[in-house]
């Protein structure tokens, strides 16, 4: 597996090494040993392990995000699309980061495997780019509905470059979510 940094601290691109013949491909999902190596690698801290795994599948042109949960149930995300293709984006929210309100963005698709860790104290929201768009991510933290919150996708304070659409598919609860700032 190979673990790279993104443009936002903490935030972890993974490529996993996938094995082709001709019966077609084998990789490695996950593995805790080269998972918490690679985050070592690049100085970055251990988390809490993964309690949680989910599953969604989304058509074309559905936008869902941007989501996070509070303390006590904070998570930490690794996803990854399992057929199909997303825009995923990872939103810092800390008060005190010196990247609060910055975004990070990266396709992700069955055809390219790559994944993405986002720890706690980051929104996390995708495109799906393709109908049948099959998200899977492993939490550290399980579900409470009472931390749950969302950061609206279009706050204009983080100019998010969502890829062209032509009408987004957002539930009310995303459409209506607060600006960061508010």
């Amino acid at each position: 597996m190979k673990f790279m940094p993104s443009t936002l601290p903490g935030v972890v691109i993974i490529e996993p090494d996938v094995y082709e013949d001709e019966r077609g491909w084998f990789m490695e999902s996950f593995n805790a040993r080269k998972f918490e190596d690679g985050l070592q690698q690049l100085g970055l801290p251990i988390p809490d392990p993964f309690v949680q795994d989910n599953q969604s599948c989304s058509r074309k042109g559905v936008l869902r995000g941007l989501h996070y949960q509070i303390e006590p149930f904070a998570q930490g995300k690794l996803v990854c699309v399992t057929q199909g293709a997303a825009f995923d984006v990872a939103v810092d929210i800390r008060a005190e980061s010196p990247t609060h309100g910055k975004w990070f963005g990266l396709e992700l698709s069955a055809d390219n495997k790559k994944m993405l860790w986002i720890p706690a104290g980051f929104a996390h929201g995708f495109l799906a780019l393709k109908d049948n768009t099959k998200f899977s991510y492993k939490t550290t933290n399980f579900y409470n509905k009472e931390s749950e919150r969302s950061v609206r996708w279009c706050d204009e304070a983080l100019a998010i470059q969502w890829p062209d659409g032509d009408g987004y598919i957002i539930n009310d609860k995303d459409r209506m979510a607060p600006l960061l700032q508010s």
